[in-house]
């Protein structure tokens, strides 16, 4: 299972929100740059990066953040966060993600997204999942859809969607632990890569999200806070 550190940027600094919650934010450490060569120094090869000023604007802000990470590391990075044109997507990849994250516009429009899949292919293009309640919820959490998650990720899994990142809500930055349910029974009912995300806070979640069949783990707070050490990381590397 990939193990991937998450990097949520605001105002250009690295900061972390409980339930994406933009009055929870906490600021870590000085330069995103900085905090990106440690991961990387440490092992790791993946970085999952949030823009969270995009997400709230509804278009790419962070884009020269990215473009730094990028050419100062070679972190594998997936950028989410505001994606809604093809031209957050061409400044995305330009800037250096090797894959996207697509939520609310995968809900919002549906044949953009398709087009953008068979575009860039499959392995490029991440439908982001984030749920409450089981139900979808777009516009960087604030709106929930009478829609249920797994539906939501079955239909396009039928489309040819190979790597779901699925965000619970509730768990996000709470470190209680994973959704381990849900992700077991997406996994049931939906022939995908799964990213597993909010809520670790252990090694033993690691395990456990491994055990269920995901195929990569995102993880935050558990990090910066230091309840997961870099080096412990590394070794499951």
């Amino acid at each position: 299972m990939r193990i991937i550190p998450a990097m949520d940027i605001i105002g250009g600094k690295c900061v972390r929100l409980t339930r994406g919650d933009f009055s929870s934010k906490k600021e870590y450490r000085g330069d995103p740059v900085d905090t990106a060569k440690m991961f990387e120094d440490a092992g790791l090869e993946y970085l999952h990066f949030v823009d969270l000023d995009g997400a709230r604007e509804g278009r790419v802000v962070n884009y020269r953040v990215l473009e730094k990470i990028a050419v100062t590391t070679s972190l594998i990075i997936d950028f989410g966060g505001g994606i809604r044109t093809d031209d957050d997507v061409r400044i995305a990849f330009e800037c250096g993600a090797s894959q996207v994250n697509c939520g609310s516009l995968a809900v919002l429009n549906r044949e953009m997204f398709l087009e953008w899949l068979k575009k860039h292919g499959t392995e490029r293009i991440i439908l982001s999942a984030d749920t409450r309640n089981r139900k979808v919820c777009v516009e960087g959490w604030t709106s929930e859809k009478d829609e249920d998650i797994i539906d939501f990720i079955s239909r396009y899994s039928l489309e040819g969607v190979s790597y779901v990142v699925c965000t619970d809500i509730e768990r996000d930055g709470m470190l209680e632990g994973p959704a381990i349910e849900l992700y077991k029974d997406i996994l049931s009912k939906c022939k995908i890569n799964l990213i597993a995300s909010g809520g670790i806070r252990s090694v033993n979640d690691l395990y456990r999200l491994s055990e269920t069949g995901c195929e990569g783990a995102i993880l935050g707070k558990a990090i910066y806070e230091g309840y997961i050490q870099l080096k412990d990381l590394a070794e499951l590397c």
